[in-house]
């Protein structure tokens, strides 16, 4: 339950509030523009607002981080509105053509294949500053001299300053791939708020809605950015299209889907450790053993909607292409063609220096050690065991994990 005594806590709800009907009718004063466009942003802001003053528990910083990024998001919301209704016609002739989403897993290797894959010039992701200023990211970027990158940088700057731990679990830069779920935030149907604080009611809202909304808008937001600059294929990303994959099909028909596994323990002690850092940003977390087993039965869910998904329609096999993160590990350039050879699509020699380069130079996940270990969390790895064996011997992982209940040397 939240903690409401202190004498800060009392301010700061004071001061901050997060009600819907105010945050909108300030976002209206402050930008001059009174329509949010579609889809609506109601229930779904009402609440998020709702669940994040009763069930969130927020700690006065978190509250104000919150309240300055639901500002933010309304704020870039009225102007995205306006930019599509003035550009209707032109975006509505912008095909996005096959583009290719990254899901499966957590923690398995996604964020290092998505930058892995957008060396090639022919490939397109969203970059963070692109999502972080969107009404005025159709025009290119502009190098060293963007005004626009180096306020998202300046932003990320002192986001690590204040949650260090961050650039060891997700690290950000403002010309970086940006994940989907940040786009759909601006509808106020995504999986973030669920990644950065503990929101029942919230959760409960998400589950029961059609997410079809939240990928039109991620749609325009792409036919929108590639207006002028049209002609590479998206490439995307977000472990969490696995809870949605009726949704992307229905917005975008030609989707290709690459499906990154790892063994389950692993995932789950690093999605642990993720968990904890989001949460203590904003709030005053639940304990470990809640997180974990919160997150045991959300991948687990996962996992099974997405088997029953790919079960369901066997006319879109040849759509998906499987990647190991233990293969992605040992021989990215190998996946890399494999997944090329898979979709039919050209890879130059170019793009194969520019991936080379980036593998070779990149630490990955080097020296991050401090995610827990399934016994220190209360999980009894055998019943994490049994709760993954059809995932596992579906795609060949070894149901077990070195770190399961010891650290890695």
């Amino acid at each position: 339950m939240p903690s409401n005594g202190t004498f800060w806590d009392k301010m700061s709800r004071r001061a901050w509030r997060l009600d819907a009907q105010e945050l909108c009718a300030q976002a209206r004063k402050r930008t001059g523009l009174q329509d949010f466009g579609e889809p609506s942003i109601e229930p779904a802001l009402t609440i998020l607002t709702k669940s994040l003053e009763d069930e969130a528990n927020l700690h006065p910083l978190g509250r104000l981080f919150m309240r300055i990024h639901l500002k933010d998001i309304l704020d870039a919301r009225l102007r995205m509105a306006k930019q599509f209704k003035l550009q209707a016609d032109a975006l509505a002739d912008q095909p996005i053509r096959s583009p290719i989403f990254i899901t499966g897993m957590p923690r398995s290797g996604s964020t290092f294949l998505h930058e892995l894959l957008v060396q090639d010039s022919a490939l397109r992701a969203p970059r963070v500053w692109e999502v972080m200023s969107p009404a005025s990211a159709a025009q290119p970027d502009k190098g060293w001299r963007d005004l626009r990158v180096w306020q998202t940088a300046w932003d990320l700057w002192w986001f690590r300053r204040l949650a260090p731990q961050m650039d060891t679990v997700y690290p950000m830069r403002a010309r970086t791939p940006q994940e989907c779920i940040v786009m759909h935030s601006y509808t106020f149907l995504s999986e973030e708020f669920l990644c950065t604080c503990r929101l029942p009611a919230y959760h409960a809202f998400l589950r029961s809605s059609d997410l079809s909304p939240a990928y039109a808008w991620e749609k325009r937001f792409l036919q929108f950015l590639q207006s002028s600059r049209p002609g590479a294929r998206w490439i995307l990303k977000s472990p969490d299209h696995v809870r949605s994959l009726e949704a992307l099909f229905a917005v975008f028909p030609d989707a290709l889907i690459v499906q990154t596994h790892r063994s389950p323990l692993d995932t789950l002690r690093s999605a642990i450790h993720l968990t904890e850092v989001l949460h203590r940003f904003y709030t005053r977390p639940p304990s470990r053993e809640w997180i974990a087993e919160t997150e045991a039965k959300s991948l687990a869910g996962r996992m099974e909607r997405l088997i029953r998904f790919r079960d369901q329609h066997p006319e879109l096999a040849n759509r998906f292409v499987d990647v190991n993160y233990s293969d992605l590990v040992a021989d990215p350039l190998n996946v890399v063609r494999r997944i090329y050879r898979q979709f039919k699509m050209p890879l130059s020699d170019g793009a194969i220096e520019r991936m080379s380069r980036l593998a070779e130079g990149r630490s990955a996940y080097k020296g991050r050690r401090s995610a827990p270990t399934l016994g220190e969390v209360g999980l009894n790895p055998s019943a994490q065991v049994k709760m993954f064996s059809e995932y596992c011997r579906r795609f060949g992982l070894p149901s077990g994990s070195a770190g399961a209940t010891s650290r890695p040397g």
